[in-house]
């Protein structure tokens, strides 16, 4: 199993910035993503990065606004979230996936194991 313990949401107002931590344990995985999911919505793909060779993927709507990392030494995962927008406002999730390839990474079936979530609230 893989236990992913997530971190860093909040309330900000529109155009301010957070950061997402999600530190991970337990086996190996091969990458790391984080999904959203606003009330009456389905959860939806935010970004991911292959562990290995650090290549990230993003959603279209967070391009050159979000930036996905991570530190391998401490196996944690994070979401800088920049120029954050009302329409952002959701639960927050990381998941890890053994999927080696990278276009699974865009659809939640292809991610084995899930954080608790962490609340983003952007007032306008």
């Amino acid at each position: 199993q893989v236990q992913l313990v997530e971190s860093g949401g909040g309330l900000v107002q529109a155009g301010g910035s957070l950061r997402l931590s999600c530190a991970a344990s337990g086996r190996t995985f091969s990458a790391m993503g984080w999904f959203r999911q606003a009330p009456g919505k389905e959860r939806e793909f935010v970004a991911a990065i292959n562990w290995s060779d650090g290549s990230t993927y993003y959603a279209d709507f967070v391009k050159g606004r979000f930036t996905i990392s991570r530190d391998n030494a401490k196996n944690t995962v994070y979401l800088q979230m920049n120029s954050l927008k009302p329409g952002d406002t959701a639960v927050y999730y990381c998941a890890s996936s053994p999927s080696r390839y990278g276009p699974s990474y865009y659809f939640v079936n292809y991610y084995d194991y899930w954080g608790q979530g962490t609340q983003v609230t952007v007032s306008s």
